[in-house]
């Protein structure tokens, strides 16, 4: 463990302290930091939808601006991976297990409980997907960008080591984030990382927990749940241990093939036409409402207003919590694109993939609510879409493959973050040290085991949530940064530069 940084440690020891508070005082633990949550979203939910929509319009200014031709990475450098396997790579760390949870469950509750609809209607039917459009779209994929194109280019371009402090010395200066300023920023994308993962591997044994039961009537319990986690665990450390070039990038492709059965599968047992017909309508009602949803935060309307808090001020703190997470790993596996084909891939492609993932199951779902005997939105939110699929033929054949995809998602988060944890907690190192990436994985699952059987899974969540505030903070520098390292070198290439014309003398 030579080559680790301070930031390793005192990461260590924080993310310790937090469990030991969630083990110990859960409940107390749950109610301080869901106060505090509760305090950053009332009062601050105006600043969060400035601020992310800001973060899109600079991605769209990007695409179109003439920076868009430079490279991450040397003049000439060709990508590293295909498009993909990238693309693949890129769309399992960034959804991956959530597209599963909430694939059915969002749009049904949206269905129930609308933002402005009246409940079970048409008009909430169509406001629950277009609403679902939203919170996954090219807001939450604008996050991810942003982070992950300041890390590549520092990275790649500039020679930066790959950590979240590199990307802030244009603005900040290189003293202060190689100092105790630059831990501090390192460590708080360390804590992101771990508490997010920690709670993805806590929600996703759940999950394989209510496919196990619907299927097979296996108990759903902290037992199963701490038999899944094990395996998957042993799998995911057997993968880590391959490096980024097989293990990960296998297992993404994997993902991307069962996603792609299961919502052909269900496309195909589902009701088709409307599926189609609610895709196209729920595109364009995204389209001509995306201002207006982007600024929408009710002042006058307390019952509304709850409603944005619960949804979309709090997915846009959790996608902010993610972002370095996600961002790096994002970074590392594209080098050698330029700007506008790395915006347009992160931005666009896996915004689409997530508009039809959610028209189909949210569909399906709102039309077996209407149809079914019994109220699946009163179901949990790790059963819901096995309940969905029980009313459907073919059930056990989409329960399988579910239970498969989310067993593989779960897999490639928990890979993911090993690879990420070890750079930031190896000094940026894009190779970082089989024994770090372990040491990584074992602390994940423990940390989320230890969590599910003292029930301080959503105090651990609360946690991250809280942790996006700073970091949103961070992200306005970044962007700062990301700027004016471009400006300057948009003179050093001449992209705006424009040749005078000489006067013709007519004398």
């Amino acid at each position: 463990m030579r080559k680790v940084s301070n930031v390793f440690w005192i990461a260590v020891m924080i993310v310790l302290a937090t469990c030991v508070l969630g083990v110990t005082a859960p409940v107390s633990f749950e109610e301080a930091t869901g106060n505090i949550q509760a305090f950053l979203t009332s009062t601050f939910g105006w600043y969060y939808l400035i601020l992310v929509t800001i973060i899109v319009i600079f991605c769209v200014f990007l695409i179109f601006s003439p920076l868009g031709i430079i490279r991450l990475g040397k003049h000439d450098e060709k990508p590293e991976f295909s498009r993909t396997s990238w693309f693949a790579m890129l769309f399992s760390a960034g959804m991956g297990i959530g597209l599963v949870f909430w694939g059915a469950a969002e749009p049904l509750s949206h269905f129930m409980v609308p933002p402005l609809a009246e409940s079970g209607t048409i008009a909430s039917q169509k406001e629950a997907i277009r609403y679902t459009f939203f919170h996954w779209g090219i807001h939450a994929w604008g996050i991810y960008a942003i982070v992950a194109l300041a890390l590549a280019y520092f990275n790649f371009r500039k020679g930066e080591p790959a950590l979240i402090s590199s990307t802030l010395k244009p603005v900040l200066g290189k003293k202060a984030m190689e100092g105790t300023l630059g831990t501090i920023i390192d460590v708080l994308a360390v804590f992101a990382t771990v508490v997010g993962v920690a709670t993805t591997l806590g929600f996703g044994a759940t999950q394989i927990n209510g496919g196990l039961s619907y299927l097979f009537g296996i108990p759903s319990n902290f037992t199963i749940q701490l038999i899944i986690i094990a395996v998957v665990t042993i799998l995911f450390t057997i993968s880590a241990s391959t490096g980024l070039g097989k293990g990960i990038k296998i297992l993404s492709n994997a993902n991307m093939i069962l996603a792609v059965i299961l919502l052909i599968l269900l496309f195909i047992i589902g009701p088709t036409i409307l599926i189609l017909n609610m895709f196209t309508d729920s595109l364009g009602g995204y389209i001509q409402n995306i201002i207006q949803m982007s600024f929408r935060i009710a002042p006058l309307n307390e019952e509304n207003r709850s409603w944005i808090n619960t949804w979309t001020i709090f997915y846009w703190a959790w996608w902010i919590s993610w972002s370095p997470f996600v961002g790096i790993f994002i970074a590392r596996v594209s080098r050698g694109r330029t700007i506008r084909e790395f915006i347009i891939g992160v931005l666009l492609l896996p915004t689409l993939v997530s508009f039809m993932w959610f028209t189909v199951f949210g569909t399906s779902a709102i039309e077996v609510q209407k149809a079914a005997s019994i109220d699946i939105s009163q179901l949990a939110t790790e059963e819901v879409l096995f309940a969905v699929f029980n009313e459907l033929p073919w059930s056990t054949i989409l329960s399988i493959v579910a239970i498969a995809l989310v067993s593989v998602f779960f897999i490639t988060s928990a890979d993911s973050a090993t690879f990420v944890l070890g750079m930031q907690t190896s000094y940026g190192s894009l190779i970082p040290p089989t024994a770090v990436k372990l040491t990584w994985g074992v602390a994940q699952s423990i940390v989320a085991l230890v969590l599910l059987y003292s029930g301080g899974l959503q105090a651990l969540q609360n946690a991250l949530i809280i942790a996006a505030f700073p970091f949103s903070i961070i992200m306005i520098i970044m962007m700062m940064s990301l700027y004016r390292s471009l400006a300057n070198e948009k003179k050093e290439l001449g992209l705006y530069h424009k040749p005078r014309r000489k006067k013709v003398d007519n004398q």
